[in-house]
């Protein structure tokens, strides 16, 4: 479902697979990400698009993002420049390791 399942887009997208082990255990993400462009005049040129593969399998495909990813509301763009990388989780316990950012 696209509100919350593992590897989705909240109000966008499912994930194509469903390739979350479980609780506890590491789940590995590797995520391309090719950001919005915006002109001078802050109107959107190009939106942003996103594939993820999490444990080894596709879950998001060149999929092209409507904006951004409310959890209450609807996906917009806001004109913006370089952003910082951002990381959530939803009250669990969490361990990020081996955290690499490459422009491709």
């Amino acid at each position: 479902y696209v509100n919350g399942m593992v590897g989705s887009i909240y109000k966008q997208q499912a994930p194509l697979a469903d390739a979350y082990t479980k609780a506890g255990q590491w789940q590995v993400y590797d995520i391309f990400w090719k950001a919005p462009v915006f002109g001078t005049d802050g109107k959107l040129e190009s939106p942003a698009i996103i594939t993820v593969m999490l444990n080894g399998v596709l879950i998001q495909n060149n999929y092209v993002l409507k904006g951004t990813t409310e959890y209450i509301g609807f996906p917009k763009y806001n004109a913006h420049g370089r952003l910082p990388l951002m990381l959530q989780n939803h009250g669990d316990a969490v361990a990020y390791r081996n955290i690499w950012i490459r422009n491709l």
